[in-house]
Order: C-alpha cells, then structure tokens, then sequence
C-alpha cells in the first residue's frame, strides 16, 4: 500500500510539474517605439524560447520564469515556466522599454538570481534602427541578488547564452 502511495504522489508531482512547463511562445505583435517618430511593428511567429540549447531569445515587453537545474556547480538545464514554483532554482528576467518621452527611448532588462553563487551570461541584441544582431556587455549578478541592464534605445529582442554559476 505504501509503495502505491508513494508512487501515485510522485505520478501526481511529476505530473504538475510538466505541466507547469511552457513548450513554445505564442505568435503575438511586438510593437515598439523604434525613434522620435517611428514605431517598429513584427508579427512574432509561434516559436520556442530556447533556440539551441539554453540559449534564450526574449523580445521587448516579455516577463519570462526560466526553472534551472544545477549539477556540479552548472546549470545543466534550462526551461520557460508558466509560474515560478521553486524560486530557489527560477532565474525571472523581465524586458521593456521605456517610451514616454520619445526623445529619450530606453529599454532595459531585470534579471533575478536565485542561486547561492554569481550568475553570469552573454547577450546579443537586435535594434530597430540598425536590423544587425551586436553583442553588448552584461554585468555578472550576484548570489540572490537582481541586476538591472540599461540602454538608451530601442531593442527588440535579445539573446542571452553562456549561462553559467560561479
């Protein structure tokens, strides 16, 4: 009896877990404050967030919940969450632009580190205004902490890898 329980409370678990995994993004319109003047307007089709291995793409106006797994002091898998479950392993990175003064465009990235030691990772941008894909600097957060990324202009979509503890 005791092994049925058991086994039906791991069944169950694994189960909610699964669930609460979000496999692809839904298509959605990404509109932006591109300049003074200009709005940036992309019909983002359904897709996944990982385009290779944990290597995520976020477009401008996402709040995104990535679940970690750690094993031997790396982060062994990555994967997008619908709710943050287990905050002590869920990396929250949130992306937006700022456009009320459009003189003055900013975007800016929030990223949580849940974990007991230093996150780091690299990003790649992509902006309205040059269509090329740049790399550009991010600074390592530290055990528990937040980190805030700003840039005074418009980006529409980043890509973040190399995702490491240290």
């Amino acid at each position: 009896m005791k092994k049925i329980i058991l086994t039906s409370l791991l069944s169950i678990s694994f189960s909610m877990t699964s669930q609460n995994e979000v496999q692809k993004r839904n298509n959605f319109k990404l509109e932006i404050a591109a300049n003074e003047t200009q709005q940036y307007v992309a019909d983002i089709p359904e897709g996944p967030y990982f385009v290779k291995d944990k290597i995520l793409q976020i477009y401008c106006g996402e709040k995104i919940f990535v679940e970690c797994e750690i094993e031997s002091d790396s982060i062994s898998k990555m994967k997008v969450v619908e709710k943050n479950n287990f905050p002590e392993r869920t990396i929250v990175i949130e992306f937006t632009q700022n456009s009320e003064n459009r003189k003055e465009i900013s975007t800016e990235l929030w990223v949580k580190n849940p974990f007991s030691k230093t996150l780091k990772y690299e990003a790649m941008m992509f902006t309205p205004n040059r269509q090329e894909w740049r790399s550009t600097s991010i600074l390592p957060i530290m055990p528990n902490l937040q980190n805030f990324e700003h840039w005074p202009h418009a980006i529409v979509t980043l890509v973040l890898g190399n995702w490491r503890v240290e």
